[in-house]
């Protein structure tokens, strides 16, 4: 097992025996395929909001049926499930990270119950799926601004671009 890494069921019984630890709690969800310092500044402003930062990751298949493969490019994820777990878990703001196989990550917020859930600015409160979720179990949503304006998509197609 992977320090920080939890199965929904491990860190749901994690939380439920040392409650004091963990909360309030701030949860994101994401496909955090290639690390960046986009990524890296959210994460850490995240953090600031609560006790403990728990991310919710986009298994491969997740990822697979959210980002479908384009024409001239990679199929995503670029980067493993267990291998982006494993580098999130070990991001200093990170105090625990579950793997999910959902598109979004409603079913782990109706267990884990957030007191906080953030997600980035490029995201509004309407479309927002899990907003109702949320919601129902009395945590907040934040809206982080995104200093950096980075993503995987744009590191590849540089990336693909220097290569031609």
């Amino acid at each position: 097992m992977i320090s920080g890494v939890y199965t929904l069921r491990e860190l749901e019984e994690a939380i439920a025996s040392a409650a004091d630890n963990w909360r309030p709690i701030v949860f994101t969800n994401g496909c955090f395929d290639i690390l960046h310092c986009g990524h890296v500044r959210y994460l850490q402003a995240a953090k600031k909001l609560g006790r403990t930062l728990v991310v919710g990751l986009n298994s491969d298949e997740s990822v697979q049926t959210i980002k479908p493969q384009q024409p001239g490019l990679p199929p995503r994820p670029i980067v493993p499930e267990n291998q982006r777990a494993e580098v999130l878990a070990a991001l200093k703001p990170v105090d625990a990270v579950v793997i999910f196989s959902e598109i979004t990550a409603t079913k782990l917020i109706n267990i884990l119950k957030p007191d906080i859930y953030v997600k980035g600015g490029d995201y509004q409160l309407e479309t927002l799926p899990e907003a109702p979720a949320v919601i129902a179990t009395g945590g907040k949503i934040s809206l982080i601004e995104i200093e950096v304006l980075s993503s995987t998509s744009a590191i590849v197609q540089r990336i693909l671009h220097l290569g031609a």
